[in-house]
């Protein structure tokens, strides 16, 4: 009696161990812990070969949930996920005049990292430069990838620039916190916005 009780119990201490190996939700669970694991997890849930377009397209929106959240923004969901994601590995990226690395950047060379990595474009590292070759748009129709303008006051020159994101927020290097994402409704951002522009989407 004693032995057939103790074969039963390994029996249900076998099954149960092989559910939380193996269920979904113990591997999503344990991945959350890390970003790469946690978006791989994600994306484990998107199945289909890469041309099955309904399942790039869920993939796509996984991508853009979970950078969107990274980020603090709130994404429609039509957002470019490789500007998202590119976006978010530059956080956190300590402000350095005249640089354009992740070990320091200023807000011109910043943008020219982004717009190089995620649309092959190459921009000059020159905010003012920049404003010169870009189509403008309407504040009340920026788009994910538009860049706005920021100076000073009228007659003044252009002297900071950002890539705008989505939820009236964007992505810049700071001179007192480096590489982060800001609102334009914040006091200092509203009160100095000139412009916003476009970017030609042709590599150069």
């Amino acid at each position: 009696m004693k032995n057939t009780f103790l074969c039963c119990l390994a029996a249900v201490s076998l099954a149960l161990s092989f559910f939380f190996d193996y269920s979904p939700e113990a591997k999503v669970a344990s991945a959350a812990g890390s970003p790469a694991l946690a978006e791989a997890s994600l994306l484990s849930f998107a199945n289909g070969d890469e041309g099955d377009r309904p399942s790039a397209t869920f993939r796509d929106s996984l991508n853009v949930g979970y950078y969107a959240q990274t980020l603090g923004i709130k994404a429609d969901y039509d957002e470019n996920a490789s500007l998202l994601r590119t976006v978010s590995e530059w956080i956190g990226t300590p402000y350095r005049f005249g640089s354009n690395s992740k070990k320091g950047t200023d807000c011109s060379g910043f943008v020219t990292r982004v717009f190089k990595e995620v649309y092959g474009i190459n921009l000059v590292h020159s905010s003012r430069s920049m404003f010169n070759n870009v189509k403008r748009v309407a504040k009340a129709e920026m788009q994910a990838g538009d860049l706005v303008f920021f100076r000073r006051g009228p007659g003044q020159p252009i002297y900071h620039v950002g890539i705008y994101l989505a939820d009236g927020k964007f992505a810049h290097a700071a001179t007192n916190g480096g590489v982060m994402v800001s609102s334009l409704e914040q006091a200092y951002y509203h009160r100095n916005f000139y412009a916003a522009g476009r970017v030609a989407t042709a590599t150069e």
